[in-house]
């Protein structure tokens, strides 16, 4: 039995369907700009009438909206949070739905380890998030350079694709290492989505108050946000290096946990 195939068969769908729907994001966002554009309305303009903390709320805060690449810088975090959730489920689902579906058993009758099963199925969820993330790159390459006027921006747009890569791997290890923890599969999810939003929700406080700067530390949104990362024109090695610690350690963590679990009765 290949578990790998098993698992991109299984997820096809999903993946599909969440890649049609990143796609209807970038092209409905950058439309958006253009609309502005053709109306004659200064989107500056309209962003300086809004108070601070609303524009802190949508994301719009330090950025210049009257070019594609910072309208595209807002829309990033939307992009972020969508890319953010599909790598969390995917990776808590991947771990946890052999005992969801009752199929553990089966599956750990076969002459196979529980090592080689884990290393299938994040084989799989790796590629599932590739796969999205090159979507998502292609139809942000495609839809930010059709409404551009000014110069190239192709290596703004894929500094960011970049950190939405990192962003995507430490949350799907998140997911991963909350399906190998939870002994009720149902609660994987919920625990990895949880951590998910209430690091959002934390980027926003850091963003509201320059005295929580060192809480940035400790949601990956800020790791990677749009304007740092349009501004520098790069990744914060130092965020890299502490992206590449969480995935190893969220991934050691589910081989260790899924190993010492019990199946469901």
């Amino acid at each position: 039995m290949n578990i790998f195939v098993r698992e991109m068969k299984s997820h096809r769908k999903a993946l599909f369907f969440w890649s049609l729907g990143m796609f209807a994001l970038v092209a409905s966002g950058m439309a958006k700009y253009a609309a502005y554009e053709a109306a004659g309305q200064s989107v500056n303009e309209i962003l300086n009438a809004l108070p601070k903390t609303v524009q802190i709320v949508f994301g719009m805060s330090g950025f210049d909206l009257g070019t594609a690449s910072g309208f595209f810088g807002v829309l990033f975090l939307y992009i972020a949070l969508m890319g953010a959730v599909h790598a969390a489920l995917l990776g808590s689902d991947l771990i946890a739905k052999e005992e969801r579906d009752k199929t553990s058993e089966f599956l750990f009758a076969k002459p196979i380890s529980r090592s080689k099963v884990v290393t299938s199925k994040l084989s799989a969820g790796l590629v599932n998030v590739v796969v999205f993330n090159v979507v998502t790159t292609a139809s942000s390459l495609y839809f930010v350079d059709y409404f551009n006027k000014g110069g190239s921006i192709t290596r703004d747009v894929l500094v960011l694709m970049a950190g939405l890569f990192f962003l995507q791997m430490i949350f799907f290890s998140i997911g991963a290492v909350a399906g190998g923890i939870s002994r009720k599969p149902k609660a994987a999810a919920s625990i990895a989505t949880s951590v998910l939003f209430l690091t959002f929700l934390l980027s926003y406080l850091v963003n509201m108050s320059d005295k929580l700067d060192i809480l940035g530390y400790f949601t990956p949104f800020k790791y990677f946000d749009a304007l740092t990362l349009l501004t520098d024109g790069r990744l914060d090695p130092v965020y890299v290096v502490l992206s590449a610690a969480i995935v190893v350690l969220s991934i050691a963590g589910t081989y260790r946990f899924y190993d010492r679990r019990d199946l469901s009765v």
